[in-house]
């Protein structure tokens, strides 16, 4: 590759969330349309291809949420609370309302904290910038991941949720007289914030005189939802116990212990689901909201008051994203792949691309990446990155014997942090050639570890367990 670029600073990495995902251009493409038609997808390949990066990538370019789900008091039974769904626009009327009592000022002028929360500002570099903006301009990280934390690792089971920030935040304040108060901040339509206080809440709240309620799905909310390895409760909702079962006067109603679960918090979403088949008999769960769009909600502990209650037909109409391995298909029902078949895609992903001038410019578009999502170590020299495709087509050589680029980016993302790691030590301004070449020769799995220490697994168990290994003479044999 021609030296294109002194360091990965210089490199610039697409603002289009599916452009960044490297060497599947298949998949690129079946998502783009599954972003516009409402499909369903399941890919199915080795760890590290980038399967929850793709699943991510589709849901910051479907369309915003419309509706918002609210579970009302049903003052004749109870124990069956009722449904309601506001369109945006009806949310909006009720917002304006609350407009008008309030305080607009800008985003400047809110607490760094509440401007972090309602999206306006970067938790790493502080920069003010639009709510609707993801990655901040002024820095270019992800701009609402935590500041300790990874920014966007795709290719860890635990992934940061992006989102247009917070609609609204409650805090507290003294007032002149010494005496504390709640006070809310919410965002307006044109990018400002409208501050309430608590004489302002006792004002809409005689406005709003209607049937007591609980949102249960935000208007503003992410439109990725994650339920790898998920339990029932947390896949399809749950009603909070009370010991007072409800009591009227001691209780609490059973309209505000109803908890959504995934498929309800995906509604208008993205519902992911690595390593689909380890959900076994939830599966058929998954299938049923699949084909009505709606599940109902019920307590699911037979000894909870929770037990009794039942909510019917909360909406859920969402993208199924299933991710498995090939090994693993044949645990995944029937149906539920016929009915992604039958309403999406099944896609295999490539685990390799060929050795070119154009994918060797992906993966050092990859260690570009890579180094703004971590955002704790420095930039790489042309020379490192070199050096790192070089390793990309040593792990591709031994892990499936082919002459190519590795996809198996989590292994090379390993390389590149530990090599981060190195250069932050000796307070380099790059990391250079010597901080991968020692990364490499660190980065090594528990087997290769084990072959060049002690030979051969026996070895290692008997070491483990304080045998001396003894090899048998010829009075012994």
């Amino acid at each position: 590759m021609s030296k294109e670029f002194e360091t990965t600073k210089d490199i610039l990495i697409p603002v289009d969330p599916l452009q960044r995902i490297i060497g599947q251009d298949q998949a690129v493409n079946v998502a783009r349309i599954l972003s516009r038609q409402k499909r369903h997808l399941l890919l199915v390949g080795p760890p590290g291809t980038g399967k929850s990066l793709i699943a991510q990538a589709i849901s910051t370019v479907i369309q915003k949420p419309k509706q918002e789900i609210s579970i009302l008091q049903n003052q004749l039974n109870p124990e069956r609370p009722l449904v309601e769904i506001r369109s945006e626009q009806q949310v909006m009327s009720d917002f304006v309302k609350n407009i008008q009592l309030g305080k607009i000022v800008s985003a400047a002028q809110v607490p760094t904290f509440v401007g972090e929360k309602l999206g306006f500002r970067c938790k790493r570099c502080g920069g003010l910038s639009s709510s609707s903006v993801s990655l901040c301009p002024h820095c270019g990280s992800e701009k609402f991941a935590p500041y300790t934390d990874k920014i966007l690792d795709p290719y860890s089971s635990q992934l940061e949720t992006p989102y247009s920030g917070a609609f609204r935040v409650y805090t507290n304040r003294i007032k002149p007289d010494g005496k504390e108060e709640q006070i809310i901040y919410e965002r307006t339509p044109d990018g400002k914030v409208n501050i309430l206080s608590q004489s302002d809440l006792r004002k809409i709240e005689s406005l709003n005189k209607k049937t007591p309620r609980k949102v249960l799905i935000q208007l503003n909310r992410s439109t990725f939802v994650q339920a790898t390895a998920a339990s029932e409760t947390e896949l399809l909702g749950d009603v909070k116990h009370d010991p007072y079962g409800g009591h009227p006067q001691i209780g609490t109603p059973a309209y505000l212990r109803i908890l959504p679960g995934a498929v309800h918090e995906a509604h208008e979403g993205v519902l992911f689901i690595d390593e689909l088949a380890t959900l076994v008999h939830l599966q058929k769960f998954i299938l049923t909201a699949m084909q009505d769009k709606i599940f109902p909600i019920i307590g699911r502990n037979p000894t909870s008051s929770g037990a009794s209650v039942r909510v019917d037909a909360v909406p859920c109409d969402f993208i199924l994203v299933g991710a498995a391995n090939i090994t693993d298909l044949q645990h995944i029902i029937p149906p539920l792949r016929s009915r992604i078949k039958g309403d999406g895609y099944e896609i295999l992903l490539n685990h390799f691309m060929p050795d070119s001038p154009d994918n060797r410019r992906k993966i050092a578009q990859f260690v570009a990446q890579e180094i703004i999502r971590d955002g704790r170590i420095p930039h790489v020299t042309f020379d490192s990155v070199e050096e790192l495709i070089n390793e990309a087509k040593n792990i591709a050589k031994t892990i499936d014997d082919i002459n190519g680029l590795t996809l198996r980016l989590r292994n090379l993302s390993g390389i590149i942090k530990l090599a981060g790691d190195l250069a932050v030590l000796e307070q380099s301004e790059f990391i250079e050639l010597k901080h991968v070449k020692d990364a490499v020769k660190n980065a090594k799995s528990i087997e290769e570890q084990v072959h060049e220490k002690y030979d051969n697994w026996w070895k290692a168990g008997s070491a483990d367990h304080g045998f001396k290994s003894t090899k048998a003479g010829p009075e012994t044999a």
